[in-house]
């Protein structure tokens, strides 16, 4: 079927929440995705952060082939093989010490998206300070952060444009300017605050990392009143930052992580992980979900924690990030670069128009798939496999397109 076929029918029948652009792509390898036409991009978005081993990643194919012909799923009333072994895992790459020195362990909930995982988050926040904890019910959230597009997720997601069609929207929330202590301080004078949820690296809003002053504030604040620190990585975490995830470049350790898209290689998967204590506040019935750890997802999210907790792999990450800035930073008309690891964004000057130009790199004769989250402001999450020849390939064809 054409792509002019699919478009029709798209338009027809599928809700119009996206605005495609006008590629079919109908297979990939590693960095590369292949149109219906045959012709080749080297991709720099990885499905918005989520292709972490990239397109078609022989040991992730081979685990799913495997799983697939075995057990698809069952309900969660169940044992399942490698769930348990997850949560290990990330328990383990979580990290982190109390107070007396002792490793933290972390218990997670298993989604299928970074907003359930956020919304799990909310909820058990809620629930484990009305149980153990001082009481409140407020979170106090960043300003133009993003959360997610279901309700609750969408009211923590401080942007007045994409809450306004909405509303009503859930109460309990409010919002503090990014790196602002002071601001912090108020919210926690004048609410009742039971938690802070927090992107350590924002990114819908075009790559802005905390700074370290706010990340030690919001552990301190939040302590100090007995409220949870909630570090929201869906998009920054699973090595996407190069350590595990991200709030580890700054030396504290929150209560709750959410984390998603990069975790399962391309599955439809999230977690939700906590400190024991605060995980225990949920018990039977608390919470739930149909699909959120199915065989699949669980099988495919061990691969791709075997894969990326491989020795060296947190170091290839961090130099193929420092890299990759670089490049960016060495373009014409550029403002700022932004990030950590492979989670990166280039803002221009007003003469580069950011739209225009992922349009005109999509119909380039190397194709490069790009983002944009502004009208001058670029976003690259490819996938963690990728090289600096790879990463010198955009560049090069990049300056091209800004210099033509």
């Amino acid at each position: 079927m054409s792509l002019a076929q699919q478009q029709e029918l798209e338009s027809k029948y599928v809700m119009g929440t996206f605005a495609r652009k006008p590629v079919e792509f109908v297979s990939g390898n590693g960095m590369t995705l292949t149109d219906d036409k045959g012709k080749q991009y080297l991709d720099f978005i990885g499905g918005i952060g989520v292709i972490s081993l990239g397109h078609c990643a022989p040991a992730l194919v081979k685990t799913l082939q495997e799983q697939t012909a075995k057990l698809m799923h069952v309900s969660n009333y169940y044992y399942i093989e490698h769930r348990g072994e997850v949560a290990e895992k990330l328990s383990g790459i979580l990290g982190g010490t109390t107070d007396s020195g002792e490793p933290i362990e972390w218990k997670t909930f298993f989604s299928n998206s970074g907003a359930e995982s956020n919304e799990c988050a909310i909820k058990l926040a809620r629930l484990y300070a009305k149980r153990f904890g001082n009481g409140g019910s407020t979170i106090v959230t960043i300003t133009n952060s993003f959360h997610g597009r279901t309700l609750a997720t969408l009211a923590a997601t401080a942007q007045p444009l994409k809450q306004e069609a909405f509303k009503p929207l859930p109460g309990g929330f409010v919002d503090v300017p990014q790196n602002d202590v002071a601001a912090l301080e108020a919210a926690f004078a004048n609410h009742d605050v039971c938690a802070v949820i927090l992107e350590v690296v924002q990114g819908e809003s075009g790559v802005h990392p905390c700074s370290q002053e706010y990340m030690e504030a919001v552990r301190r604040l939040t302590s100090e009143n007995k409220a949870l620190m909630i570090c929201d990585e869906v998009q920054c975490g699973m090595y996407r930052c190069g350590v595990p995830f991200a709030f580890q470049h700054y030396g504290v350790t929150p209560d709750i992580v959410a984390m998603a898209k990069g975790i399962a290689g391309g599955v439809p998967m999230g977690a939700c992980a906590a400190r024991a204590e605060v995980a225990d506040a949920f018990g039977p019935g608390d919470h739930g979900t149909t699909f959120g750890g199915s065989c699949l997802a669980i099988a495919a999210a061990n691969c791709v924690l075997d894969e990326l907790g491989r020795e060296g792999e947190i170091e290839r990450i961090e130099a193929a990030g420092e890299h990759l800035a670089e490049r960016l930073t060495a373009l014409p008309h550029v403002k700022e670069v932004r990030g950590l690891g492979l989670m990166r964004a280039v803002e221009f000057d007003d003469s580069v128009d950011a739209p225009a130009l992922v349009l005109a790199a999509l119909n380039a004769p190397q194709g490069l798939v790009l983002n944009y989250t502004g009208a001058h402001t670029l976003r690259f999450l490819p996938p963690l496999i990728v090289t600096n020849a790879d990463i010198d390939a955009m560049a090069d064809q990049l300056e091209k397109l800004i210099q033509a």
